[in-house]
């Protein structure tokens, strides 16, 4: 199953803009929706699914020790490109087995239509809650859930067509991500789904918790 994953992930990254903007959490783009604000004021973060690395660049040039890891070789040497000459640091792996091999904390830990999408969140919750330190945030964003269909889902690549490549991920109503939060250990949780742009458009479900 890894390697598939590995497969679905790095065959994704030869299709990704180059042109990313940081911290739009929406899929609008910049300028609709919360930014980097929704973080705090992090001296230390570790995004979860890092992608090619744009939040991370992004936040290593504003002085932050900013990290991200990311399951994609193909990903991660590309955010390693982008984020080394501005002092950012990127990891290669399974999001799960590198918070369980740490004893290392963040202020913040965050997720960009990331890892928390795309892994349980009943293991990955309590684990992002080790990880953080006292009073740091847990951040992140993807679509909503669409309505009916709850839990864990499967998505192929390349469009029903080629060898069988997928991932799974999970999708919940926003009170029941808070109710999970709050299992996991936060303090304070709140998730909420950011209206789109325009009336009856795809919005975005957004989270922030605190240690």
């Amino acid at each position: 199953m890894a390697t598939n994953l590995i497969e679905y992930w790095d065959r994704y990254a030869s299709g990704v803009d180059a042109d990313e903007e940081p911290f739009a959490w929406t899929q609008w783009g910049a300028g609709h929706g919360p930014g980097v604000e929704l973080l705090g004021d992090p001296a230390t973060s570790l995004e979860l699914g890092c992608g090619r690395g744009v939040e991370v660049a992004a936040l290593a040039r504003a002085g932050v020790a900013a990290e991200g890891i990311d399951l994609s070789p193909v990903q991660a040497e590309q955010a390693r490109a982008r984020c080394e000459p501005v002092g950012g640091q990127v990891h290669q792996g399974d999001v799960l087995e590198f918070l369980r091999g740490t004893d290392r904390t963040w202020d913040a830990l965050y997720s960009a239509w990331g890892a928390v999408w795309f892994s349980d969140p009943r293991e990955l919750l309590p684990l992002a809650h080790e990880r953080l330190s006292l009073g740091g945030r847990l951040v992140f964003a993807h679509a909503p859930a669409v309505t009916g269909a709850y839990g864990v889902q499967g998505m192929y690549a390349n469009g029903f067509r080629g060898r069988a490549v997928w991932v799974h991920r999970w999708a919940y109503e926003p009170h029941v991500w808070e109710e999970m939060l709050h299992d996991a250990g936060f303090a304070r949780a709140r998730v909420w789904i950011e209206p789109a742009p325009e009336a009856d458009h795809v919005g975005t479900l957004i989270g922030v918790a605190s240690r």
